[in-house]
């Protein structure tokens, strides 16, 4: 008897914590799949380890298991005959709206005479100018639209998305080339009808009904145009990294030429056309402060005012994020390429057996950039036991690493260049370069920097040249480094760059101090 309730107790211990299991964690069940429904449990922390990690940056599925295979034998591939034979026989479809099409080589004047309107420009000469300004809007958007937007839709999205339910270029990602695409082009269709009807009403070329033009104006662009301006110009920079990655590839530049041979291109490349939205987000303040400088009533000129304010401070929002997006990936790309040495490794003066290493090991040092913001970085040459070695310096918000540079031998591109000459950061990443940290990071509080005039500079042989100190907390100097720049304008751009920063960060300090945190923490040079 007691031991038939001490298995029901157990059982139902183990029926609860069956049931706690499922009410934390995430069943998966999906057809095909090579598991039972409701037998694979993947819990919320699992889940977000794996959101979170760096294998969801790659073409690998984040889960376990495999689905079945539907078809049978291998998976087909598309050769570049197989492209070409179907680009011989494709055709592209006509997108033209025959009235947008008409008006958009038209001057005023033109349209008006087709209207058959009694406005000219002698009955009312300031309103015939302002009206000029609404036009060069309408026109300019009619030319954004039917030649920009809608080629990159036809030519070469749909032409992409054609070729891809025939089994080619299926890895070729469209979002990334071209995000949101679609709602541009329906976004700026929109646009377009609707200020096409608000200038008829103002020419009395049909009866009221349609909103003023103010109210039109501040809608669109409150609403619509500027969001998803900003979404795709976010991911342009993507769209030309990725586009510089697919050159190579002989099957995707066989559809790219067949696209760009087409007469909806007017000659113009792919990279071309993907430009357009950014530059259109730029004219709009431009051509609406046009339009007000021309208006009549005070309200209205300055209601347009405001419009454009709002598009020049979306314009900078974008500046920022783009910033920030380009300081992200960087930092991201640089930390897995930094190598922090040990500290019997950095001072050869730290004797430490090698049954007691284990005692020292290296705490990980991914938080030390990861919320950092790049401000600077570059080569220069730095004078080390009266040699000189080559290093790349990078600039932090709160720090500056000096590092000494290494190439990975497999990716060299040959002893006759040197690879590291007028070569960005972002392509020193791509060839495999590495970062090995001198000494320690030197903490922007605990930096005095001196320049060397040009005296001092020739009668020691080295030009261009300026030293940073780094201090203790007791004002001491505990190391001290002689750079030099390539050219005395170099040198001025890394102080510069350099004080601005030390200024920076010492008047955040006076305003609110750091303070130590369990995750990331930098000694203040208050204590």
């Amino acid at each position: 008897m007691g031991r038939s309730i001490h298995q029901l107790t157990e059982k139902e211990s183990c029926h609860d914590r069956l049931y706690q299991r499922r009410r934390s964690s995430v069943v998966v069940s999906l057809p095909g799949l090579d598991v039972s429904p409701g037998d694979l449990f993947v819990s919320n922390g699992a889940a977000d380890l794996l959101n979170d990690s760096n294998f969801a940056d790659t073409k690998k599925s984040k889960w376990p298991f495999s689905r079945r295979s539907t078809s049978k034998g291998k998976p087909q591939t598309c050769t570049v005959s197989d492209i070409e034979k179907y680009l011989s026989t494709a055709q592209i479809q006509d997108w033209r709206n025959l009235e947008l099409q008409r008006y958009k080589d038209y001057s005023l004047a033109e349209f008006l005479q087709d209207q058959s309107s009694q406005v000219s420009a002698s009955s009312d000469p300031q309103g015939f100018k302002r009206q000029e300004t609404i036009w060069e809007l309408f026109t300019s958007e009619c030319v954004y639209f039917m030649d920009q937007l809608m080629v990159l839709k036809e030519v070469f999205s749909a032409t992409l998305t054609n070729l891809q339910v025939t089994n080619c270029l299926t890895d070729i990602d469209s979002w990334r080339l071209f995000a949101n695409l679609n709602e541009l082009c329906l976004v700026s269709s929109g646009f377009l009808n609707s200020l096409l009807r608000v200038i008829k009403n103002m020419l009395e070329i049909t009866e009221g009904g349609s909103p003023t033009l103010l109210d039109l104006l501040g809608k669109a662009f409150q609403e619509s145009i500027c969001h998803c301006l900003q979404t795709y110009c976010l991911n342009y920079s993507t769209a030309l990294l990725y586009l510089d990655s697919l050159k190579p590839r002989e099957d995707f530049g066989t559809y790219v030429k067949w696209c760009e041979r087409s007469k909806q291109c007017r000659r113009l490349h792919l990279r071309d056309l993907l430009v357009a939205p950014l530059q259109r987000l730029t004219r709009y303040p431009l051509l609406l402060r046009n339009i007000a400088k021309r208006c009549q009533k005070e309200d209205e000129a300055r209601g347009l005012e405001l419009i454009a304010e709002q598009v020049d401070k979306s314009i900078c929002d974008l500046e920022g994020k783009v910033k920030w997006l380009d300081n992200y990936q960087k930092v991201k790309q640089l930390r897995d390429a930094l190598v922090w040495l040990p500290v019997w490794e950095r001072d050869k003066r730290a004797f430490i057996p090698e049954n007691l290493k284990h005692l020292l090991k290296a705490v990980t040092l991914d938080n030390l950039i990861s919320h950092r913001s790049l401000l600077h970085e570059g080569k220069l040459v730095l004078t080390e036991n009266a040699k000189l070695i080559d290093v790349y310096m990078f600039l932090f918000d709160e720090f500056l690493l000096i590092t000494k540079m290494k190439r990975n031998k497999k990716r060299s591109i040959g002893p006759e260049q040197n690879p590291l000459k007028n070569l960005e950061l972002d392509q020193m990443l791509k060839e495999g370069c590495t970062f090995t940290v001198l000494d320690q990071p030197i903490s922007l509080d605990r930096l005095q920097l001196r320049n060397i005039d040009q005296l001092n500079a020739s009668s020691s042989g080295l030009p261009h040249s300026f030293i940073v100190m780094h201090q203790n907390r007791y004002q001491q100097c505990i190391g001290a480094f002689i750079l030099q720049a390539a050219s005395e304008a170099v040198k001025r751009v890394w102080m510069s760059k350099i004080e601005g920063a030390v200024t920076a960060l010492l008047k955040q300090d006076s305003q609110q101090a750091r303070v130590k945190s369990s995750s990331l923490w930098l000694e203040s040079s208050q204590i």
